[in-house]
Order: structure tokens, then sequence, then C-alpha cells
């Protein structure tokens, strides 16, 4: 017995040995990217995935000794959230995307403008007055909180119409890929997805600001609503809208929830690349995935873990650009903590509360660990966001800037620095 587990300390210890001699080694061959400008930035964000959220999606995605493609970039920070709310420091996800994309703190529910209500340049304006191409793609509404806050300016976030207007109107978004076509569609004119689909009644066409659909076409953007759309897109500007609202089914599990975008997030973000990367002035490009902050509401750990592992897919799309661009800063992170989540071994003695009636904030499991025998459980403590510091990893120009702890605020001035935009 002693002589099988000393073989098997050996076996761990030469695997975290390797994993970390590979960490070194992708740290020194990115250290003199560390500075400098880069022609290109891809943002990218798993909405409400805290410092557990990567764990349970390594653990059951390529096990407890390997490593998710969002986590083997080379530099690694922790990101302060605290929003300047009065009412409370905890973020939503408005107040979040503002301060990473304007590197100014506001209110819960404000897009684009400060505390005071007043607006405040965004990275997304600031990369296209510079000459280049912009984009935006999620699993969420594309006029949602999270992508709103890098390229639009209103007071509240609930204004998605005229968010939408913004997009392609004023800040005039080159690919806007995502859900949330009801917030383009008036009422009573459904578009391509009809209203009140069976999996969700409540859902349909409410546009304040007319057919904003048309109104795209008009100003030159190529509308499509499928993969095989997307896909055979060339226009300089492209719409794509792929479900009524969020390009899945927010529940608790066994309520009906579903995890099955139309048209999945690393198609998005491949194509996406595809169509921004032709600007010879280079390209931003945000990507999130909001399933991993939606499931985390509603305490869904299958589907938490599912959507993360389709985020993490997504970078490795990305991953495959930047190798080859070798002048594009890749950011990987969260606008918050969502779930009050860790992550647990089993025990008959810790069910934390799984089975008080009504309450969903227990234990969820057990899950599988990838490549071992080991099982997890995942332990939720609430419903809602916490304060909890995230995880950033980046590779590339300036990204040298994101190591450390500090405030979301810091990775605004990191891009404006690598794209040379400050103070524009």
């Amino acid at each position: 017995m002693l002589v099988a587990s000393a073989t098997l300390a050996a076996v761990i210890a030469i695997v975290l040995g390797s994993s970390v001699l590979a960490g070194r080694g992708e740290a020194k061959k990115a250290s003199g990217q560390a500075t400098g400008q880069a022609k290109n930035v891809i943002f990218m964000m798993g909405d409400g995935m805290g410092p557990a959220h990567r764990d349970a999606i390594q653990l059951a995605t390529v096990g407890p000794y390997s490593r998710l493609a969002m986590d083997r970039l080379p530099v690694e920070g922790m990101v302060g959230t605290n929003s300047a709310d009065p009412e409370t420091f905890v973020t939503d996800s408005a107040a979040a995307a503002t301060s990473l994309a304007t590197g100014v703190k506001t209110y819960n529910g404000a897009i684009g403008v400060d505390a005071e209500g007043q607006e405040v340049r965004n990275i997304i304006e600031q990369a296209k007055a510079a000459g280049k191409s912009v984009g935006l793609v999620t699993t969420s509404q594309v006029t949602n909180a999270s992508p709103a806050g890098f390229a639009a300016h209103v007071e509240d976030r609930s204004q998605q119409s005229e968010i939408a207007r913004q997009y392609i109107e004023d800040t005039r978004v080159d690919v806007i890929l995502g859900g949330g076509e009801d917030r383009w569609y008036p009422t009573g004119n459904p578009g391509a997805f009809p209203d009140n689909p069976p999996e969700d009644p409540s859902e349909q066409s409410s546009s304040t600001e007319g057919n904003l659909v048309n109104k795209a076409k008009n100003r030159g953007y190529q509308y499509v609503t499928s993969e095989q759309g997307l896909e055979r897109a060339n226009g300089q500007k492209v719409l794509g809208l792929f479900a009524n609202e969020e390009m899945f089914q927010q529940r608790p599990e066994g309520e009906g929830a579903r995890y099955n975008p139309r048209v999945p997030l690393p198609v998005m973000t491949r194509e996406a690349i595809r169509l921004l990367s032709r600007d010879p002035q280079g390209f931003f490009l945000f990507v999130e995935e909001e399933a991993t902050d939606e499931m985390s509401h509603s305490n869904n750990a299958p589907l938490t873990i599912k959507s993360g592992q389709k985020l993490d897919r997504s970078v490795t799309v990305a991953d495959r650009f930047v190798a080859r661009d070798k002048n594009t800063l890749q950011i990987v992170t969260a606008d918050h903590e969502c779930g009050g989540l860790t992550v647990e071994e089993p025990s008959s003695s810790d069910e934390s509360g799984a089975e008080i009636p009504g309450n969903i904030s227990g234990e969820d499991g057990p899950f599988d660990v990838a490549n071992s025998d080991y099982q997890f459980f995942m332990d939720w403590t609430t419903t809602g966001h916490t304060g909890v510091d995230v995880p950033l990893t980046a590779r590339g120009p300036s990204s040298g800037r994101l190591s450390g702890n500090y405030e979301n605020t810091k990775v605004y001035h990191a891009m404006a620095e690598a794209l040379g935009v400050a103070g524009r």
C-alpha cells in the first residue's frame, strides 16, 4: 500500500511539475509581448464567472491537473468588481461592463455613463475613431448590459431598443452577433423568430424604436438569422440575431432549462474574427458567454459547466488567431461572481441547505472529474451576485499591466494603452 501511494504521489508530482514548467515556458515566450501596442484586442467574458466557476469547469473538462485554455494564458490577475452605487458595492453587469469599457466607476444599471449620469467614452468608440473595426458577440441579447456597456450610453440598462439604435446609428458597430431579436422589431412584427414560443410564451417583439432590422439594412448591414447565413456572410457590416431573447432558457434543473444556442459561441467567435480581421487597421472584439451568469442565478450547475465549456472552446478559437497574428491583446475575465459558488468533495455530513424546502442554494452533484476516478459537488450560497474578486488571464501587448490585484477600471487602461487610444 505504501508503495502504491508513493507511486501515485510520484505520478502527481511529475504531472504537476510538467504543468508548472509548461506554464513557465509559456510565460517566458509571452514576456517579450507583455508591453507595447497591439493591432487588435479580443476581450472575452464569462458573465458571473468567479474563481470557483473556473475550477468547476476545469474539473469537469480536463481534470484536476490540467488547465483550461483560458487558464493557460500566461498573465494572471485578480479583478475587483465593486460598483459606485449609492445602495450597495456589489455590482451588476451594467456598472461592471461600463467600468471595464471606460475606466470609470458608476451606479448599478448604468450603461456608458458615470455616477452623475454623464456620458463617458468607451473603448469601442475609441477603437472605431482610430480606424479599427469593432464587434460584439454574446449568447445573451446583443443589447443586454455587458455588450451595451462597451458600445452605448443610456442611464438605465432596460432601454434595450435605444441601445440597438445607438449600435447601428451612433457607434456604428461593424459586427453584432447574438440573441435579442425581440428588441429590434416592433410589437406585432415578430421577425424571423415567432412571438410567444412554447419554451417561453412571454417572449415577443417589443422595439420602442421602430423596425431596427430594416434600419440596419438601410445602413448597409447584412442581416443573418442562422449559422449557415453567418458562415456565408461577407458584408462590411453584419447583424446576426439568433433568438428572441437569450440564446438559452435559464431555469433551475428540471424546470425546462436549456443551453442549446442556435449558433454556438465558438462559431460566432470564429466568424466575427473572420469578418473583423479583414480590416488592415485592426479590430476590437467583445465576446461574452452570458449563460455562466444566468444559470448561476438559477443555481443550475450542469448548464453552468456546459456554458463555461463553450466559452473555453471560444477561447481556443481566439487562441488560433492570436498565435498566427502575434499582435493581439487577448483577455479572458468576468464582470462579477454569481451564486457564491464553491467546489467541494462528496460528503454526507455537509449538504449546505440542500434539503430545506424551497431552497435551491444547496449542493449540486456529484459530477465526475475528467481523467480521474474523483467526483465533486458544486455548493451555492446565493442566487445573486457577490463581491468576490474575479480572475483575469491575458497575453499579448500590454498584458503585463494586468498582472496583480486591481480594480476593473484598470482593464480599460490596459486595453487603451495596447491600442494606442488612451486620452482620445
